[in-house]
């Protein structure tokens, strides 16, 4: 029987992403999933509002934050990991394949050869079937490509973190135009997160509210395989690749794409303040 894992959950309103606190009950060891810092792009001014919100939770529950853990490699916020780090303590893990995100993202950015393109920026690089511990919770990285190439679902007790590669069954799925994105591989991982136990609860990092319903994060493996309306009821690879190509195609490029890839592939760290004193970010033109 899984062990049962402890989760709040914190709604990040400005970007629809929510963030996870995973507790193992029995003890004060705790995991951060998927930390939000704040932005407000057109002034060039960041904030710490969301992080500042887990921070407290955690020192007002006496927790010690162990792991700070990124699903994959965000396009539409930028992480907190860092500066919570700085504070709590812990590890920043991520996918190994985040070495194929920096590669390609550090052409189009045309950082130069100090920006270190071998994920030495994170404390854990995770292979697909890893374990890690939270206190006495046993965690496991798999990898579910398809999104990114660095995306991994965490399965912590009876709980999983999917990131973007499923979103609650009315939201069907993610998209998977950026580079190094599959539609094909996507619906293999979503495969994969199905064949978990009926009962594992999966955690979203998104939502939406599509139709005008509340925010909701959390479902279950038989909801999903069941209701999705992406893959449910046994839609066909072939399917579910020409549905997702289509819609793709009609979506635009995330608000925040822009300075979450420059910061979010150096481990959630700012870039480094010019001669000046300040720090500035990129836009490369007809790139993205």
């Amino acid at each position: 029987m899984s062990q049962h894992a402890e989760v709040e959950a914190f709604f990040d309103p400005a970007t629809n992403t929510i963030s996870y606190i995973v507790r193992d009950p029995g003890s004060s060891a705790c995991a951060v999933i998927d930390s939000v810092m704040d932005i407000d792009y057109a002034a060039g001014r960041i904030a710490f509002t969301h992080a500042d919100a887990l921070i407290e939770h955690i020192r007002a529950q006496g927790l010690d934050l162990q792991w700070l853990i990124e699903t994959h490699v965000h396009a539409d916020h930028l992480s907190a990991a860092p500066y919570i780090q700085e504070r709590l303590g812990g590890r920043i893990g991520i996918g190994q394949g985040i070495v194929a995100v920096q590669e390609t993202f550090g052409k189009i950015f045309n950082e130069g050869t100090e920006f270190q393109r071998d994920g030495s920026q994170f404390d854990r690089l995770f292979a697909d079937g890893d374990t890690y511990e939270i206190g006495g919770l046993t965690a496991v990285a798999l990898h579910t490509p398809g999104h990114t190439p660095a995306c991994m679902t965490h399965v912590i007790g009876d709980a999983a973190f999917v990131g973007d590669t499923l979103f609650m069954p009315d939201g069907g799925t993610a998209r998977a135009d950026f580079p190094g994105g599959d539609a094909g591989e996507l619906y293999d991982s979503i495969q994969r997160i199905l064949s978990l136990p009926d009962a594992m609860r999966l955690f979203m990092c998104h939502d939406y509210g599509p139709g005008g319903r509340d925010i909701a994060w959390e479902t279950t493996v038989a909801e999903e395989r069941a209701s999705n309306i992406h893959v449910g009821e046994g839609r066909s690879r072939e399917a579910f690749i020409e549905m997702r190509e289509a819609r793709d195609a009609t979506l635009p490029v995330p608000k925040l794409i822009i300075p979450s890839l420059q910061v979010n592939m150096k481990g959630g760290q700012l870039p480094e303040p010019e001669a000046d004193g300040v720090r500035y970010m990129k836009v490369p033109l007809d790139r993205l």
